[in-house]
């Protein structure tokens, strides 16, 4: 049997026939109810799928290259099937998946095909044999599960054990956030209801049960002044070493002074003070190696290809390679795990009135895929720090037991791999941490509130102390330029001095370690800070003034050698800037840089005169605030933008038309604002060259210095000048910015059941959430957090059993409301005619008829665009007289092809495909969201004139909007779905226009291929589509500015298909080049006939 089709591309005709091949012996060999195991990376052999579905998963993600011995889907070796002998196969029966999840929670590998596999009589504790071999496995509850495995529910009940109903009721508890008492009252009825039946006696009993299969947390008290821990040799202190205060909650009784101690717990034990709650780390990575499910997902890093030069992966940038030619022994076994730390600090109680900031600590491993890295079940929540205060700079005091467990993992731990079935040193390290810009102060011990606030440029950094302002402004960044660079030496435009340093030096861990060598701290909430003050003449390197600790990271023998440390998080330094920009240019009365105090500041400075106030605190408006027609623009096309489902949060909720304000924007709608919207926001309100500052980040940063005041560049605006150099240091920035960190904070809050115990309702929450997290794994057919559907789920259904079409597979789903039509004959011969030419088995006829149409038009006629005309009209009929239904040299789907679809039809209102949620024009009457924006490319044939015979043959981009979703039926042996459109006239410039900006925008006033008439084509495929949105023009409303949307879910990793994933057209990037010379810019609107009263208010420096 031919299985070489397995290394082709998955597009290719052989793949597709080899895989039905595949899937026919397989299912003729090896199917369990019209199901088989499905060998594709996302299942793994592990979940069983229907025929189509399997089809689907392969075409999709590529087929085991390795797996060329079928033998897990009726494939014999060699050896037996050329035996004469018949044998009777004796199968190995299947292994029970929840014993299997016992053995591997307690680091067991249990003997493949043996009797306690199957068996469902009850286990005896004598005849289990017992882990002893390791200190983190408890041999009683190993031997109690798996007798909790093996005993039926019920006398007689073959389909459910004690322990796998007891898993899934849990997992349902979870799942739905059940709450305790209600789970209670679930178990009362189930027991009154199933007398036999042998549920836990109370939820308690059943938790019990399930935290045996769990990897419990400690809890280590810890002084209320954040001074110390009473771990190790102060395990059992009663009060600080350091600060003296007691161990044990005090209080007070009414009206005295004297401190009473209240024992809380039953055994007469004051309650502690403060507890930090610590998850051990080495158990929970031993176990990822130690599961058969996540064994191979830890290699992917390694193991996945990653040679075409483009930084998709951390793996792909300069500090992970830097790290692994420093570590050739660690990097060389892909097994050696790499983790990222993540923090921030978050209020529990959804209450901004009370303040209280819990602290957890998160790692994320980055051997898995890209498609597991960042979800949050992969996330591993390392400790809890507790409120009511953040830690501040003393929270190194609550990482030093991670710190000691990342020693550990750094010399080796033994554990073993299911993947391989042997045992080997796990080591791990840690790459960097992710945090906002005042964690990154707590991580780090760098002072970011000073005039040497940046971490990066460190004490090279430049700053200007406002004197009415009253802040740091970090300008001069034309340091960073070339030499040569003409601002350099522009006076007049900046500051009023010439720039003549180079850009700050890198600063590696050896050089932070010399700053620091000085440097005493005392942790606690009155910290006693001593260093070697700097005399006059000094190196500045030696200056540690800025310095507020020695982060505990350096105790790591690894961390002074990384290039990234510390990253600069852009999901808050994006938030920042869109707040300087947007509230500046709108000139809001309380947010905006552009106030009286700033235009002091330049008048103190002696720059732009222009600029300055009079007298009587009266100023001219700057050039790139908005007058109010301008702001009524812009904030009518922000409220009018409706956005995809899934999109984007309702961005017109914090508009205010009337006062022309906005509140309220989020970080995710900050990043709308400036990824997508603020382009074509200002485009008409601003003049070009300022719209245009699209050119390099030094550049524009300069320019912005050229336009807007100093108080408008905080550090966090600063730090945008660095984010390139950590691009290229730690990869691309979804992997290292804090959005599916606060998605996770937002999880951990509604863990919060009981108020009074805040922190001990999240770790009781995470640890049965990590709990269902690792048996879900085990749970086959079963919908968990791993394997539930996407939010777009386009995996195909109701498909019309034992069609084996090859031409159109089925890649869609239908969402939504069903309805049958009949088709019109002029709509059933457009959409045919679009589904034949766009077949690639037709393309051969209809190149043949393009030939002879060729030959028999007389020379007079026989140009290019009429034989295009012949061709769109007639074939059809052609190719149905080509291939009749009696011919024997055609397959029968060509046969039914060339029949054509029956009249009847389903017509649908919403479709998901390509990983897009489509909707037609009247689904959305009355939603605030836009789904029937589509785009298409195609190779379009093109001519000068009528009479032209030198044809173009070029891609060009057509815009639409869906107004049907149509399925052919083809003689009910197979379906081709359409979407049915109107489309923007793109082939001239009455219907679509490209600005100084790169923006594009089309125009649906004169449509074209209505499907009016015959030679319309109106249809394009449903797998062809691609999502976009229209934004539109306030000034030119009948023309609107197309934004693309990319698919959810897509990670493009390259390989064999990237030729699959360019099809997938991202948002084109603006006109780096549109930026232009604005030496000359005015700084004065000319639209300012009266003077404007300043505001004296002030912007805060930056969102924590």
């Amino acid at each position: 049997m031919d299985k070489t089709w397995i290394l082709k591309s998955r597009d290719s005709i052989e793949y597709k026939q080899g895989l039905n091949m595949f899937l026919d012996f397989a299912f003729a060999n090896a199917s369990s109810d019209n199901i088989i195991k499905c060998p594709c990376p996302q299942c793994g052999f592990q979940f069983m799928q229907t025929r189509e579905d399997a089809y689907d998963h392969l075409l999709m993600k590529s087929f085991p290259a390795g797996y060329t011995l079928w033998l897990r889907h009726g494939e014999k070796p060699a050896e037996e099937s050329s035996s004469c002998t018949p044998i009777v196969e004796n199968p190995t029966p299947d292994v029970n998946p929840y014993l299997q999840m016992v053995h591997e929670a307690f680091n067991f590998t249990m003997p493949t095909g043996s009797e306690e596999t199957t068996t469902t009589d009850p286990v005896e504790d004598d005849d289990i044999e017992l882990p002893y071999d390791g200190p983190s496995r408890d041999a009683q509850d190993f031997a109690d599960l798996l007798a909790d495995g093996a005993e039926e529910l019920y006398p007689g009940c073959s389909k459910y054990s004690k322990l796998s109903f007891l898993v899934k009721l849990y997992h349902i508890k979870c799942m739905c956030g059940v709450s305790d008492k209600a789970m209670s009252m679930i178990l009362d009825l189930l027991r009154d209801a199933f007398e036999q039946a042998k549920f836990p006696s109370t939820l308690y009993e059943a938790k019990k049960t399930i935290r045996k299969l769990g990897i419990e947390y400690k809890k280590v008290d810890a002084c209320p002044n954040d001074c110390m821990l009473y771990r190790g040799e102060y395990e059992n202190a009663t009060k600080c070493k350091q600060c003296g205060t007691s161990r044990w909650k005090q209080k007070t009784r009414k009206g005295s002074v004297t401190k009473l101690k209240i024992p809380v717990k039953k055994n007469g034990k004051p309650l502690p003070a403060k507890t930090l709650r610590y998850f051990p780390l080495i158990p929970r990575l031993q176990r990822l190696f130690m599961c058969s499910k996540t064994s191979s997902d830890m290699l992917w890093h390694k193991e996945a290809d990653n040679n075409d030069g483009y930084l998709r992966h951390p793996r792909d940038a300069e500090a992970w390679k830097d790290f692994d030619a420093k570590y050739p022994d660690f990097s060389n076994d892909a097994r050696s795990v790499r983790l990222a730390l993540a923090s921030d600090g978050f209020n529990p109680f959804r209450n901004m009135s009370t303040t209280y900031s819990i602290w957890p600590m998160i790692l994320i491993p980055y051997n898995l895929p890209p498609w597991l890295r960042m979800k949050q079940s992969s996330f591993i929540l390392s400790m809890i720090i507790p409120g009511p205060k953040m830690p501040g700079n003393d929270i190194d005091v609550y990482l030093e037991p991670l710190v000691n467990e990342l020693k550990q993992l750094w010399d080796g731990v033994e554990t073993y791999d299911a993947n391989k079935g042997t045992t080997f040193k796990m080591r791990a390290a840690l790459m960097w941490t992710i945090s906002d810009f005042s964690g990154l102060e707590n991580l780090f011990g760098w002072n970011t509130y000073s005039g040497l606030a940046c971490p990066t440029c460190n004490v090279d950094a430049k700053a200007h102390r406002l004197t009415f302002s009253r802040k740091w402004c970090y300008t001069g960044h034309r340091r960073f330029l070339n030499q040569g660079h003409k601002y350099r030496v522009d006076r007049t435009r900046f500051d009023g001095e010439v720039e003549s340093r180079d850009p700050p030096k890198n600063y590696s861990g050896i050089d932070v370690l010399r700053q620091q060598s000085n440097l005493q701290v005392s942790f606690g909430k009155n910290p006693t800070l001593t260093a070697k003050r700097r005399r006059i003449g000094e190196d500045a390197d030696q200056d540690d003034s800025v310095w507020k600790k020695r982060s505990v990271f350096f105790e790591l023998p690894y961390w002074k050698d990384h290039m990234l440390r510390h990253n600069l998080d852009v999901m808050h330094i994006e938030k920042n800037i869109c707040d300087n920009v947007v509230y500046t240019i709108l000139n809001d009365s309380v947010k905006s840089k552009d106030n009286l105090k700033a235009r002091k500041d330049l008048q103190s400075m002696g720059i732009r005169p222009e600029l300055w106030p009079d007298e009587g605190g009266k100023y001219h408006s700057a050039k790139f605030t908005m007058s109010n027609p301008q702001k009524d623009v812009f904030l009518k096309t922000l409220q009018n933008v409706v956005f995809p489902d899934g999109y984007s949060s309702n961005i017109a909720r914090c508009v205010d038309i009337r006062q022309r304000k906005l509140y309220g924007l989020k970080s995710h709608d900050c990043h709308i604002l400036m990824e997508q919207l603020l382009p074509i926001l200002v485009k008409n309100a601003l003049p070009s060259p300022l719209g245009a500052l699209q050119t390099h980040v030094v550049q524009t940063l300069c320019q912005m210095e050229m336009i807007f005041p100093p108080s408008f560049f905080t550090v966090m605006v600063h730090l945008m000048v660095h984010l390139v150099d950590e691009l290229k240091l730690g990869g691309p920035v979804h992997y290292r910015w804090m959005y599916p960190i606060e998605r996770y904070l937002g999880q951990l809050k509604q863990y919060v059941r009981n108020r009074a115990q805040a922190e001990g309702s999240i770790a009781e929450g995470y640890l049965s959430e990590e709990i269902l997290t690792f048996c879900s794994r085990y749970l086959e057919n079963t919908k968990t957090r791993i394997n539930r559907p996407a939010r777009v789920d386009d995996r195909p259904v109701d498909i019309i059993e034992n069609t084996g079409c090859t031409m159109f597979p089925e890649i869609e789903k239908a969402s939504g409301a069903v309805s049958h039509f009949v088709l019109t004959p002029m709509e059933r011969d457009q959409a045919h005619r679009h589904v034949l030419v766009n077949c690639e088995a037709v393309a051969p006829f209809i190149d043949k008829f393009r030939s002879e149409t060729k030959r028999k038009l007389r020379d007079q006629t026989r140009s290019h665009s009429k034989i295009d005309r012949v061709v769109h009209a007639e074939f059809p009929r052609r190719f149905k007289r080509e291939v009749p239904m009696d011919s024997t040299v055609h397959s029968k789907e060509m046969k039914l092809l060339a029949c054509g679809p029956m009249l009847q039809a389903r017509r649908f209102g919403a479709y998901n495909v390509n990983g897009y949620k489509f909707r037609t024009i009247t689904k959305e009457d009355g939603l605030k969201t836009q789904n029937s924006g589509v785009y298409v490319s195609s190779n379009t044939r093109s001519y000068a004139s009528m009479r032209d015979n030198r044809v173009a043959v070029g891609i060009v981009p057509y815009y639409g909007k869906i107004v049907d979703i149509i399925e052919l039926n083809y003689s009910c042996h197979f379906t081709v779905v359409l979407f049915k459109c109107i489309w923007a006239d793109t082939t001239t410039s009455r219907g679509i226009k490209e600005d100084h900006l790169g923006l594009t925008s089309v125009n649906f006033a004169r449509p074209i291929h209505t499907g009016d008439r015959e030679e319309d084509e109106p249809y394009i495929l449903a797998s062809e589509a691609q999502l976009v949105y229209y934004v539109r023009d306030e000034v030119e409303q009948e023309w609107s500015v197309v934004v693309h949307v990319k698919p959810r879910d897509l990670y493009d990793m390259g390989g064999e298909n990237e030729d699959v994933e360019a099809t997938f057209s991202p948002q084109r990037g603006l006109n780096m080049s549109a930026a232009g010379d604005i030496s000359d810019l005015q700084l004065i609107r000319n639209d300012d006939i009266e003077d404007q009263v300043a505001d004296v208010s002030d912007n805060i420096d930056y969102v924590p």
